[in-house]
């Protein structure tokens, strides 16, 4: 691995399984973080739920951390150089199932529920929905990678775990040294571009974000019909979504979770609008991968390179022939373009 491709650890920050081991029973150094001591996958709701995620993520290592305004569900593996992997919506962290055990064999694997999602924890939003501003669950990521001993680190996003890694990004760029962005546009771009076909076909990012308690209630009606008919209409590839995981992504869909998610949502029509306005002359500084789907609507819609060329100073990208859900559509490709950008 060059040098300027090393992501940069303490000294002694070489995650054996025996340091994983003795962190999950230490508070750590990063301001605000507590790892929990938890047995791998100990604290699922079923046995049946944590034979699923064994199953799914066979040989990883489960954590709850504490940050300075979440729990943070994670889940490590590996012995290299540490790489971060965000997840979107409706999803949790499984949906990296396909990917992350071979890229583990590499990196050592860190792969977190966001807050409000899966089995992290589901805080009050607040005023303007700020607990769920991206720069809060930014804020989550990088004390989570303090916690295990990471300061410095890869990432990657797909969906709303690209829109907090473009916040982390800006809000902590020393902390990433190679990032990769799946099936996204900047929010900013995407909002200030807004067509009919595009409000018809994403149409869950003006209903999620209206004021409670409005989708809470229509989509709590029938949460099972909501979250299968929001994955396949952006799934291109049939077959793609193992029922394992569906049955992961069903279980942690609660109504909690639910609002949780509009919490995100409304966010990203608020207050992250008003951050990345600030923010506006930024640029992302560590290199960029962006990867879309071939077949879905960001990859439709956009000029998914030339919106990240805006943001980034150096930025490299392709389209993969799928359609929303990456790391599940195609998961031999991107385990091969990120192994081979990360490396």
């Amino acid at each position: 691995m060059s040098d300027n491709r090393q992501a940069e650890r303490p000294s002694d920050a070489s995650l054996t399984r025996r340091r994983l081991v003795s962190l999950a029973a230490t508070t750590t150094g990063a301001i605000g973080s507590t790892m929990l001591n938890l047995p791998a996958f100990a604290e699922e709701k079923t046995a049946v739920a944590t034979d699923r995620i064994e199953k799914l993520l066979p040989g990883f290592r489960r954590s709850r951390i504490r940050t300075s305004g979440a729990e943070i569900n994670t889940v490590v593996k590996g012995e290299g150089p540490p790489l971060l992997l965000l997840h979107g919506h409706p999803q949790t962290l499984v949906c990296w199932h396909k990917v992350a055990p071979k890229l583990a064999e590499r990196f050592t694997v860190v792969l977190t529920d966001l807050r409000g999602y899966g089995d992290s924890s589901k805080p009050d939003g607040g005023k303007d929905s700020i607990a769920y501003s991206k720069r809060e669950m930014a804020r989550d990521q990088v004390e989570v990678m303090r916690a295990l001993g990471f300061e410095r680190f890869f990432a990657a996003g797909h969906d709303r775990g690209g829109r907090v890694l473009h916040r982390l990004l800006l809000d902590h760029p020393a902390a990433v040294t190679r990032a990769a962005v799946l099936d996204i546009a900047p929010t900013a771009t995407m909002y200030a571009q807004v067509t009919k076909d595009f409000a018809m076909r994403y149409m869950w990012w003006f209903f999620l974000s209206q004021p409670a308690p409005l989708p809470e209630t229509l989509i709590g009606n029938n949460l099972d019909f909501y979250l299968q008919a929001h994955i396949n209409k952006q799934n291109k590839t049939p077959g793609a979504i193992d029922p394992l995981a569906l049955a992961e992504y069903r279980r942690c869909y609660t109504a909690e979770t639910l609002h949780a998610v509009c919490e995100d949502y409304r966010a990203a029509a608020g207050i992250d609008l008003v951050h990345d306005a600030a923010d506006a002359d930024k640029r992302i500084a560590c290199p960029l991968l962006a990867l879309w789907g071939e077949k879905g609507v960001v990859g439709s819609t956009y000029d998914v390179r030339q919106t990240w060329r805006e943001k980034a100073v150096e930025i490299s990208g392709e389209s993969l022939p799928c359609g929303h859900y990456l790391p599940e559509e195609a998961p031999e490709l991107v385990i091969e373009k990120l192994r081979n950008f990360f490396t």
